[in-house]
């Protein structure tokens, strides 16, 4: 195989470096848009943050957002319980239905309930405004029925039933709804035990004088009801509930503590039961939405940022924005971001601001790292990189359909090609070789192209080995001519065998000018298209003039034993006498010396058989059916002379006789029978 040259692969080289600044500008664009992306974030998240901490502090002063201030703790009671929140305002003004329900609505203090129902449990801020618990509900109810002026039965009435929960010791109240009118009602409040099914109230009970508490009954109907007894409303019910532990609060040694410090872990459950221990609404229902908390106010933070709210030296928050949850971040491409050269941008931005409540002042600082940033363009990134693999993906399916289908093809043909080409220029080739495109054959155009060349390289063999068989042929006439004059020239130099004789120089000659053409052909095509003359031969008499003048041709001492009477067969005298001579010139080579070779003749129905004998070796049984092809022998050429001829002769002419001939072994020798057809 010759080495080839880089011109040889220029070709491929540009396809490849093309292919591969295709795949660099692709990855360049999405780096270019990546960092255009950071830097327009960085910008923008600069511009905004400030704007941010201003809208969380309007949130935080906002009474919703005061009252996660002043209740950063969270509650520490059992499920179904609530624990009361400190108010941004003195108290609730329990009394006003509008007025209450303001107050809620403004703190935003009030748990929502599946079905539209909302419970606000809370205390007010105000040290002195007393000892209370303040609890307004809102829910769809129909008409309470209402207890009587001393009744003591509760069980078909609606009532309140609160519990209070502080300590491990529970505390229970029953208000039932005296109605004052069609749209509103009293609800006075009566200490019972702590039985949870009680409905009936001790003789002589007296309502608290300090628990308070109304329902309205407003608005339009809200069911398709056909009368007042079935219409159901909104109903809004509010209480103001004393609680001691509270008021000891209040007057401690050393002033007063508000709020409680064990607030948290003091539990309300409120409960409004109809006729028949029908619950119409239970503040421990599974599902309520809790109002809102700082920790609530993380969802607000871009991924990043820090939110610190401070009390003077105290930390009573610090929430951290998360990073966006669809789609995690991916490390290695947010480390590929950060080495980006944007932004210009500081790394970290940090605003403060204030928020001042009845509980105090408290101080916001927003701090933001564009790290956060970072991250949330990794995600994006992350969700969007299947453009760019897809865009690559197609660039490298591309490069291995044409590397595959056509340059490695194409690279295969050059070098087998190059090798062809290298070995025909060796000094010593005589053939052209071969150029293997079996695997590279096809219906396209390269598969074409090989295929043809293929083809031509084929026709070209074929003509050059038509050329050799032809030359060949050539070779085989001449020499098969040459053979066939040799053999009577010899017996010419036999019969001319004096030196004085002047027939003898002109014979030399000949033989001279025979040897200098002998060997240039085999026999096989000449003797082929011989014409034999096939006539009547007595064959009795045709050996023994054989035999008589064997001697002529340098074979001596050959015997044949007369039948006595003529042997008609088919056959061309010459020709015969060729063959035979061919036979006896092979086996007077192998005999034994001083041993003869005999002629018999035998006759077997319609063929008449001459066996020639020889003792000598015997002739391998492999090469019995091989003595008579053309080149067959163990001699060594004599003079350029080729052997192995005479017993393809010999086979050839009886064959145009319609004879045979056939060799086999004896106990003391070979013998050739040469059998003819009768005439």
């Amino acid at each position: 195989m010759p080495r080839l040259g880089v011109a040889a692969f220029r070709n491929r080289i540009v396809f490849h470096l093309v292919f591969v600044a295709l795949v660099l500008a692709t990855l360049a664009l999405a780096l270019a848009l990546l960092n255009e992306e950071r830097q327009r974030n960085a910008q923008r998240y600069e511009q905004t943050f400030a704007k941010s901490l201003a809208e969380i502090v309007a949130q935080l002063r906002h009474p919703s957002g005061q009252l996660a201030l002043m209740n950063p703790e969270p509650s520490q009671v059992e499920a179904g319980w609530v624990a009361p929140l400190v108010l941004p305002f003195a108290a609730i003004d329990f009394d006003d239905a509008t007025k209450a329900q303001r107050a809620v609505d403004m703190a935003g203090c009030a748990l929502q309930y599946p079905g539209g129902a909302s419970l606000c449990v809370a205390v007010g801020s105000n040290a002195y405004a007393g000892g209370f618990a303040y609890l307004v509900a809102s829910l769809d109810a129909p008409p309470l029925v209402p207890r009587e002026h001393g009744a003591l039965d509760l069980a078909d009435l609606h009532r309140l039933r609160i519990t209070l929960r502080r300590d491990g010791a529970e505390q229970h109240w029953l208000a039932p709804v005296e109605a004052l009118d069609a749209q509103r009602g009293q609800l006075p409040g009566f200490i019972v035990d702590g039985a949870d099914n009680s409905t009936t109230l001790p003789r002589k009970a007296r309502p608290q004088r300090d628990f308070r508490g109304w329902v309205w009954r407003e608005g339009p109907c809200l069911n398709a009801a056909t009368s007042a007894a079935d219409c159901v409303r909104r109903t809004t019910i509010s209480v103001r509930l004393p609680v001691e532990a509270f008021r000891e609060a209040l007057f401690r040694p050393g002033g007063p503590q508000w709020p409680p410090a064990d607030l948290a872990r003091t539990g309300l459950r409120l409960a409004l039961l109809g006729p028949g221990g029908a619950t119409l609404f239970d503040s421990a229902t599974p599902g309520a939405q809790p109002p809102l908390t700082l920790a609530r106010l993380s969802g607000t933070l871009a991924p990043g940022e820090t939110l610190r709210i401070t009390r003077g030296a105290n930390v009573v928050a610090l929430l951290q924005g998360a990073d966006e949850t669809s789609t995690p971040p991916s490390p290695w491409l947010t480390a590929l971001i950060q080495h980006l050269p944007a932004p210009a941008t500081p790394r970290r931005l940090q605003a403060t601001d204030t928020v001042t409540t009845p509980a105090g002042r408290f101080d916001v600082t927003l701090t933001g790292d564009l790290l956060g940033l970072d991250r949330s363009l990794s995600a994006s990134a992350a969700r969007l990189a299947w453009p760019v693999g897809a865009m690559l993906g197609s660039i490298a399916l591309a490069w291995l359909i044409i590397e595959l289908g056509l340059i490695r093809r194409v690279a295969t043909l050059t070098k087998r090609a190059a090798a062809l080409s290298h070995q025909l220029q060796a000094p010593e080739r005589f053939e052209l070789g071969t150029l293997d495109v079996a695997d590279l054959r096809g219906r396209d155009e390269l598969g074409i192209l090989a295929g043809s060349l293929a083809d031509l390289l084929q026709h070209a063999r074929d003509s050059l080995r038509r050329e050799q068989l032809r030359a060949e042929r050539e070779h085989d006439q001449w020499h098969a001519v040459g053979h066939e004059i040799m053999s009577p020239l010899q017996s010419l130099m036999l019969l001319h065998a004096a030196d004085g004789d002047p027939s003898r120089r002109y014979v030399q000659r000949m033989q001279q000018a025979v040897k200098v053409l002998y060997g240039q052909a085999s026999p096989s095509e000449a003797l082929a298209a011989a014409t034999l003359a096939v006539g009547r031969l007595d064959l009795d008499a045709f050996l023994r003039g054989v035999a008589e003048n064997a001697a002529y041709a340098g074979i001596a001492d050959v015997a044949y034993a007369p039948a006595g009477e003529p042997v008609w067969v088919q056959a061309d005298e010459y020709p015969l006498e060729d063959a035979i001579t061919h036979v006896l010139g092979n086996a007077d080579r192998y005999r034994l010396p001083g041993t003869p070779i005999t002629l018999t003749l035998r006759i077997e129905g319609e063929l008449a058989t001459v066996d020639i004998h020889n003792q000598g070796p015997q002739i391998a049984d492999d090469q019995l059916a091989r003595i008579f092809d053309y080149g067959v022998s163990d001699a060594e050429p004599e003079d350029g002379v080729r052997r192995g001829q005479g017993l393809f002769v010999a086979k050839t002419y009886l064959a145009k006789m319609g004879g045979s001939i056939a060799g086999r072994n004896v106990g003391d020798g070979v013998v050739f029978e040469i059998g003819l057809r009768t005439a």
